[in-house]
């Protein structure tokens, strides 16, 4: 029997499996995708991008996405709708494609009920721990991970027990420059953001080498702090480790007094077996998670394991906001900018935090609050990805027609030789209310006959003021920097690679599924450790809390084994 069995291998299963193999413990991992090299990651994106070669196929493994329409809610399975929230089905899972925008979360952000009071139509909670607890686990990460930055002083500065991130920033594009002085001419501050991506090579990982291949695609420098590249190896150097790729969890099997005793598993060829285990670790990803929770009833979970309290699966959260972009034509531009759009290094890693709290008077939401102050978040600024196929895509149509022949190779080579798209990215909270949430769905089975998950994605309209209030920030400098055809897209459409939630954690069981440890109120020896946990998603992408968390939790459970 092994001392620990976890389903999942990203970034909430990648600290688990790293402390607890160190600290001596029999670890097995449970990976329902492939074990991918990194050698074998490619630049394909007609591999990558367009046939999807890093998550399951939608015949294979369907999930039903029920969205807001003008009648109510319309269900869709992903086979028709082509759209879902399967992301990085192999080893390290999703946190191989990952962009790595690492943003630590802000004291506030661990009390926003306390700070910023209810919320009508959103379930807003407190965590049930402080910034100040996670504190030393986010200085884990971006030392063990791997984070490069530059910290520097500003309004919202979180408190910090080092000085500086361990890796020096990334080279930026000259066009950081640009958002910078533009930034500084309308009295907004760009500072430097954060990677989970190296700058200097360490122990068996290359350093980065700039190909802005990182948003959807595997890293083959190993730069990317993948859970696969920067934990795995050193986890499996120990002996202790054993990883079953290509195994797919599908029940949890308890002994009738609240104990995981079996983990079931279909194996490569689909054979169903068993691993026994004296504690069981979930992190699928929060979607998945939750539906392996609600799979897993029996007579003593009627609900599904951990469910009694009716709260598996409710309180799903996203991340809130949108993007926009503008555009520098070069024709427009003096000679030495023209240079400096044109170089090849696309990394800008650049951020304003100036409105992660808004105190507007002529904002709509702070005259309603009490103390004139909302709940902000980040604009994150970018060069548009490497990828040439999406520009290619965006510009098959002129004036809503599809164009060809001559006309479509004049455009595409303007698009591609005459102009560069700068972007803007907006994070701000999804709040979590009750038409956000994961159900087993009633008709729609997988390959194996598994219920699939079926995702509703309500959500609140604050979302959607907040969002556009900072993209209107970003339009400012993009304008003040002078470029053209600037857009924004601020809607309810959740993103499909940053999700959380589904199995809260909190000190109450009646509104939680977790414990601040995030062992299962109802199950002794069950946690769950990736994004589930999470009450509200912050003004940031999840994944570097993730990592913080589940370092925090091995520390307790190393403690507990």
């Amino acid at each position: 029997m092994k001392d620990v069995c976890v389903i999942g291998s990203g970034a909430g299963a990648g600290p688990i499996i790293y402390e607890l193999s160190k600290a001596g413990f029999k670890v097995i991992v449970l990976e329902k995708g492939p074990w991918i090299k990194t050698e074998a990651f490619t630049k394909d994106e007609m591999t990558v991008t367009r046939r999807s070669a890093y998550k399951p196929n939608a015949i294979d493994e369907p999930q039903v996405t029920d969205k807001p329409s003008s009648s109510g809610f319309k269900a869709t399975s992903s086979v028709d709708s082509k759209r879902d929230f399967q992301n990085g089905s192999c080893v390290g899972g999703s946190s191989n494609f990952m962009s790595a925008y690492f943003h630590r979360l802000k004291p506030k952000d661990f009390r926003l009920l306390s700070e910023y009071g209810p919320i009508n139509g959103a379930n807003v909670a407190d965590w049930p721990i402080s910034y100040d607890d996670m504190e030393p686990y986010y200085t884990k990460v971006e030392e063990v991970v791997g984070v490069s930055g530059k910290v520097v002083d500003h309004k919202h500065l979180e408190p910090r027990s080092t000085p500086d991130f361990p890796h020096p920033p990334l080279i930026t594009n000259e066009i950081a420059d640009w958002f910078i002085e533009a930034g500084k001419n309308i009295g907004y501050n760009v500072i430097p953001a954060a990677r989970g991506i190296i700058s200097e090579p360490r122990e068996n990982r290359k350093a980065c080498y700039h190909s802005n291949y990182c948003g959807s695609f595997g890293c083959s420098s190993d730069g990317k702090s993948s859970s696969r590249a920067a934990l795995i190896p050193d986890a499996m150097d120990t002996g202790n480790l054993e990883i079953i790729p290509n195994s797919k969890a599908f029940k949890l099997e308890t002994d009738g007094n609240g104990k995981i005793i079996k983990a079931h598993y279909y194996n490569e060829s689909g054979v169903v077996k068993t691993i026994e285990a004296k504690t069981f670790v979930v992190a699928c990803q929060a979607i998945e998670s939750s539906r392996l929770l609600l799979m897993s009833k029996n007579e003593e979970f009627p609900n599904g394991l951990a469910n009694n309290g009716g709260q598996v699966g409710k309180n799903m959260v996203f991340a809130g906001g949108g993007g926009g972009s503008g555009y520098f034509r070069y024709d427009e531009l003096s000679p030495e900018k023209v240079e400096q759009a044109k170089n090849k290094n696309t990394f800008v890693n650049q951020c304003i935090k100036d409105f992660y709290e808004i105190e507007d008077e002529s904002f709509d939401l702070c005259k309603e609050s009490p103390n004139g102050k909302v709940k902000g978040g980040t604009i994150d600024f970018l060069i548009e990805h490497s990828a040439p196929m999406p520009k290619g895509i965006r510009n098959k149509f002129s004036d809503g027609s599809l164009i060809y022949g001559s006309e479509l190779k004049e455009t595409l080579k303007d698009y591609f030789t005459a102009q560069r798209r700068v972007r803007f990215e907006i994070f701000c909270d999804w709040h979590p209310n009750d038409d956000c949430f994961v159900t087993l769905d009633d008709e729609v089975v997988d390959k194996w006959g598994d219920p699939v998950a079926r995702v509703r994605t309500g959500f609140h309209q604050r979302d959607i003021q907040i969002g556009n209030y900072l993209a209107d920030r970003a339009i400012e400098v993009l304008q003040e920097m002078g470029a053209g055809s600037i857009t924004k897209s601020i809607n309810g459409n959740p993103p499909s690679n940053l999700i959380a939630g589904g199995c809260r954690f909190g000190n109450d069981p009646k509104t939680s599924v977790l414990d601040k440890n995030c062992k299962a109120h109802e199950v002794d020896n069950l946690y769950v450790t990736d994004g589930s946990f999470m009450p509200m998603g912050g003004s940031a992408p999840h994944t570097f809390t993730i990592y913080a968390n589940s370092f925090r939790v091995a520390e307790h459970l190393k403690k507990a084994l």
